[in-house]
């Protein structure tokens, strides 16, 4: 995809991964939105980088997303690029876990992680199609590959997401629209929780790497650990998640 002169939405946008991508898209020339579910720290975000476009969606949310979609294209009609980041990873033991009355609890990982960035995709791929450049940047995971155990249910959301973004390549291949995966390792954010990845890696070095792997025009871009876990074998795969199961099940017993 080309780096300058493009419209961007970015979801989950206000901090970690989506921010770090924000900036590094201002900074090559881009208008940048973000939208997030916090109006404060997207305040943050913009007293930091004042030429970014904020707006308050919650995407978890059928209608605010219907509602963003229609936001965007009112006022930037010339969008053209996506970037389903917003995602949200919650560690449990099936065991332990309350799905009789806390659903609603687990159902939102589905919905953020699944529902949220298919159902944008789906939006936005008719208006992209017609456009002379687009694309979409979809974060998966390395665990959609190898997933941690610990955390069942994003891992599967990351593979269905995973699978979908292949879909979606093939089914736009014959349009100009890019469809990119990019598929992190544990990185040093807040995800899940505040200082549960302080060992992942920096975040700044992360987003180097993965603009990096956009300058190279790769249509999957890992970082880190997850680079091999993209072409794993089956056995290897096993193997990996049996091993990073024994390191962490302690923190779910």
């Amino acid at each position: 995809m080309k780096l300058s002169g493009n419209t961007i939405l970015i979801t989950g946008g206000s901090s970690g991964i989506g921010l770090a991508f924000a900036e590094r898209f201002l900074n090559t020339g881009n208008t940048v939105i973000i939208c997030g579910r916090r109006e404060e720290v997207l305040e943050k975000a913009k007293e930091k980088n004042p030429e970014l476009i904020t707006r308050v969606s919650d995407v978890s949310v059928e209608a605010d997303r219907i509602a963003l979609f229609q936001w965007v294209m009112e006022n930037h009609p010339e969008v053209n690029v996506l970037v389903n980041n917003a995602g949200i990873q919650q560690r449990f033991n099936v065991l332990k876990a309350d799905a009789k009355n806390d659903w609603d609890y687990y159902k939102n990982e589905i919905t953020t992680n699944i529902e949220a960035p298919f159902h944008l995709s789906m939006l936005f791929a008719p208006v992209f199609a017609k456009q002379k450049d687009a694309a979409f940047i979809n974060i998966t995971s390395g665990l959609a590959y190898t997933p941690m155990v610990i955390a069942p249910i994003y891992s599967a959301a990351k593979a269905a997401f995973h699978s979908f973004t292949m879909s979606l390549r093939h089914q736009l291949s014959d349009t100009s629209v890019e469809v990119i995966e990019v598929a992190p390792p544990a990185v040093n954010t807040d995800l899940g929780g505040a200082g549960l990845h302080t060992q992942g890696e920096p975040l700044n070095e992360f987003a180097d790497g993965i603009f990096a792997g956009l300058k190279e025009g790769k249509k999957e871009i890992g970082y880190g650990s997850s680079t091999d876990r993209l072409r794993m074998s089956r056995d290897d795969i096993d193997e990996y998640t049996k091993k990073m199961y024994d390191a962490m099940k302690h923190s779910i017993e």
